[in-house]
């Protein structure tokens, strides 16, 4: 289906990561202490991809694991009813799914507290795979999260080798979440260490100065991170909107207003 007059796209977007319920305060500028309750929303980065794609009139499917539970039954279903096949879902009787507090305090600063001890998504293998469809994919999307533990590292590399071996293009936005991490040295670390198999990576103004270690958000700074297989480097610059670079040209695009929707509009 087409939206607002565009023409969707005939190639399938293939998601891979993390999918989690996010818990946000019911009122806004308050630390996860202060907060008096929270409300209950889908999140994990790669799987608002794969709903953004079938929003915008494209196709999309989501591979990854969730807990064979309530909260994990319920964002599969979220899934399937925004039009993202889950032929790549997978449940394990013995994790639960994911869960994230968050907030945004009245200084501005996000506040995050993970409960994965393990979660099922840590605890994908590459047996477990759905390989054809990843193999079907024109895009192949993921973030870092998914490189932290094993074994679900070792699936995280196996689905970009199938899906690079079938022709797919590479998109890598890591997603820096420190608090899941051992140490920013090891952040840092594993966040590179396949940074030059992405044919498009997206990072924000705030990974830039994490991965370049300078605190210069410009042009040459952006550039410090190209690589000779990259096709385009997008920065994002939150309200300002994003930078963004290919090898024989590059630009900028301002942001927007939205109207943001509360966690109940899912």
């Amino acid at each position: 289906m087409a939206v607002n007059g565009s023409a969707p796209s005939s190639g399938l977007i293939v998601s891979f990561g993390e999918m989690l319920i996010d818990f946000v305060p019911t009122v806004s500028g308050v630390s996860l202490a202060e907060a008096p309750g929270f409300l209950k929303a889908p999140g994990g980065a790669p799987a608002n991809v794969a709903i953004a794609v079938t929003r915008l009139g494209g196709k999309s499917a989501f591979v990854g694991k969730l807990g064979d539970d309530e909260f994990g039954h319920m964002l599969a279903g979220i899934l399937k009813t925004n039009g993202v096949q889950a032929d790549g879902i997978n449940f394990d009787k013995g994790a639960r799914t994911a869960l994230a507090f968050v907030t945004l305090r009245a200084d501005g600063e996000r506040e995050f507290m993970f409960y994965r001890n393990p979660s099922a998504d840590m605890l994908l293998t590459p047996d477990e795979l759905n390989l054809d469809l990843i193999r079907s994919a024109k895009v192949f999307h993921y973030g870092s999260i998914s490189l932290i533990v094993e074994p679900c590292r070792s699936a995280h590399l196996k689905a970009m080798e199938v899906a690079k071996e079938a022709g797919a293009l590479l998109s890598y936005d890591p997603n820096l979440r420190l608090p899941l991490w051992s140490s920013e040295e090891e952040a840092r670390k594993q966040i590179k260490s396949i940074w030059n198999y992405a044919d498009v990576i997206k990072v924000s103004d705030v990974e830039l100065e994490f991965l370049t270690g300078s605190n210069k958000i410009d042009d040459e700074s952006a550039m410090s991170l190209w690589h000779p297989n990259l096709k385009l480097l997008l920065v994002t610059l939150g309200e300002k909107g994003c930078n963004y670079y290919t090898k024989k040209f590059h630009g900028s695009v301002g942001g927007f207003h939205v109207r943001l929707l509360t966690p109940l509009s899912w």
